[in-house]
């Protein structure tokens, strides 16, 4: 029996597809190719085989998601994990909001900013750097047009130059575009007894 995951975590629950994944056995050579570029330069999972219905779209996106969240210089890549989850949590993506919390205990080697949001949410205390980030990422994940200089003059008063900036606004919203696929092509699920 399984069953649906709806409390933030950082243990990664199966994500369930409604979709039936391509299978890397049946793949055509097209499909095989897209997948060469997955998302973390690691296996493929159950979301990419999904997308890979889709050739042309993921061999945009793959890319395009490998550079947000792992070209090096800007934002560091811990900062860019709290900016997706900020996302994940304001869209309730359960599974991407694991992966990101859990991305950024690792990097961090502390699960202390991690314990703190899903404990306390937005109200979480959290150092200078990582409270204007993730409010931020959390305001331009809820309304973008909400966004402004005050918005931006609080990032720079925590140190963070034009590049980072920028590398937050993105990650934060390929992840307000990835939640909802997440959302609609299946569910994060635990397997019951």
């Amino acid at each position: 029996m399984t069953r649906v995951v709806r409390k933030f975590t950082r243990s990664v629950p199966v994500w369930r597809p409604r979709v039936v994944p391509v299978k890397l056995d049946e793949a055509s050579a097209a499909q095989l190719e897209a997948l060469q570029v997955t998302p973390s330069n690691t296996k493929v999972s159950d979301y990419v085989l999904t997308l890979a219905h889709d050739v042309e779209s993921l061999k945009v996106r793959s890319p395009l998601f490998n550079a947000i969240m792992y070209d090096p210089g800007g934002l560091s890549r811990s900062e860019r994990e709290l900016g997706a989850l900020a996302a994940s949590m304001v869209n309730h993506c359960i599974y991407c909001a694991a992966v990101h919390a859990d991305r950024h205990a690792k990097l961090e080697k502390s699960t202390e900013v991690t314990d703190a949001l899903f404990l306390n949410g937005a109200e979480a205390e959290l150092g200078p750097r990582d409270r204007a980030i993730f409010d931020f990422a959390l305001k331009l994940s809820k309304a973008p047009p909400e966004i402004g200089a005050a918005d931006m003059q609080a990032l720079r008063d925590a140190g963070l130059d034009d590049t980072e900036i920028l590398d937050l606004i993105l990650s934060a919203a390929l992840f307000g575009w990835a939640n909802r696929l997440m959302h609609v092509l299946g569910d994060p699920v635990v397997e019951t007894d």
